[in-house]
């Protein structure tokens, strides 16, 4: 199976990672989330879910710690060579197998980063990774040290991000087709993902998100499906995925004639979607986007049926969820920076009105500003 990127370049990130460490005062890091393996080694799996450890040292050696299932996953789709497997038992201890392999890398009284904000090392796991290295070693939170990294892309990076962006378009496609007075949610939702399974993507890092009806002012997905009615609104939220890499879309459409209340919250929606966009431009920080959201939405009398956030980072995320740091809110200090890339949503739900409205799409940072990877049109659909 080939790698997804070049050895030189996944070479260039394990070397950018080390000069990282450096600043920190770090002699290795010991990774658990699944981003940071498929980024550093091209290691695709999701065994994560289980105790499982990728380790890099300052002198560039690296070696992968996990269970049976991922051997040949991980002798597959990456360039780890050393790759040690724990073996399941009632009183399995990987944390503890980790530390001898660590002695044989040298790693005995260094100072070691670990990624504690990973969805792969849980509370229960982090405990016992503590006691085993207690006395070993010194452990420092470095759980962002390579997602500080991750975050602005590389021209082939950027590259599947966009095959992700035409995906994304394909489904909105797919399902504005479809909608319409009597269609099942699970016809458009079965849609959307023929598309872009048919293009040669992924599953996304979480599940779509339908509803409508009342389910319209839901943002999370539910379970359950219901028929569109002759007079309906229908909240769509999801991305189209390329090797992992998201680019995720929003919107609400309208069954039947929409309210004028309704028209009106797609027309705050879409200068608020603008606003934002403008304010994505090298040398701004996040929350400054944020504020232009913000602002829209207060100034027209929305304040209390906006969101906290709106938006975050998109890059090639895994379950459960597929936002990536950093994200859209007040006072985000994280400077904006050409290769980043941003998907916006603009919320609006109304829960005495009952109305929902948002608006969505993904944008690639340039060096002058913002730049929309879908093709689809932000005007109002009604079917």
């Amino acid at each position: 199976m080939p790698l997804h990127f070049s050895r030189e370049e996944l070479a260039q990130r394990r070397q950018r990672t080390i000069d990282a460490m450096a600043k920190e005062g770090l002699d290795g890091l010991l990774m658990f989330r699944q981003e940071s393996m498929f980024y550093l080694t091209g290691y695709d799996t999701f065994g994560y879910v289980f105790f499982q450890c990728l380790y890099l040292g300052a002198d560039g050696r690296f070696f992968l710690l996990t269970r049976a299932p991922d051997l040949r996953q991980a002798q597959q789709t990456s360039v780890v060579e050393d790759i040690r497997i724990w073996v399941d038992a009632p009183d399995a201890t990987p944390a503890v197998e980790l530390r001898g392999i660590l002695q044989e890398y040298g790693a005995k009284g260094k100072k070691l980063g670990v990624e504690y904000e990973a969805y792969g090392l849980t509370a229960a796991n982090g405990k016992k990774l503590e006691a085993a290295l207690d006395g070993f070693a010194t452990l420092a939170d470095a759980s962002l040290l390579v997602s500080r990294l991750r975050v602005v892309k590389s021209p082939a990076e950027i590259a599947y991000v966009r095959q992700a962006a035409e995906l994304a378009d394909r489904a909105w496609d797919a399902a504005v087709a479809l909608a319409g007075p009597g269609v099942d949610e699970a016809a458009i939702l079965a849609a959307m993902h023929g598309e872009i399974f048919r293009g040669g993507g992924d599953d996304p890092a979480n599940e779509f998100i339908i509803g409508s009806g009342q389910q319209a002012l839901l943002c999370r997905y539910y379970s359950g499906r219901r028929k569109l009615d002759a007079q309906d609104q229908l909240t769509l939220e999801w991305a189209g995925t390329y090797r992992h890499y998201h680019s995720a879309m929003m919107r609400t459409l309208a069954v039947g004639k929409p309210p004028a209340k309704q028209v009106e919250m797609h027309s705050v929606a879409l200068e608020a979607l603008q606003e934002v966009e403008a304010a994505l431009k090298p040398g701004n920080t996040v929350g400054e986007a944020f504020d232009a959201h913000s602002r829209v939405m207060d100034r027209r009398g929305y304040r209390h049926a906006r969101m906290n956030a709106c938006g975050y980072s998109l890059g090639t995320t895994y379950a459960p969820n597929w936002m990536d740091w950093p994200m859209l809110y007040h006072r985000n200090p994280v400077v904006l920076e050409p290769g980043m890339v941003f998907f916006t949503h603009m919320i609006i739900f109304d829960s005495p009105a009952n109305l929902a409205m948002a608006f969505g799409r993904t944008s690639l940072i340039g060096p002058k500003g913002a730049e929309p990877l879908s093709r689809s049109s932000l005007d109002f659909v009604v079917k």
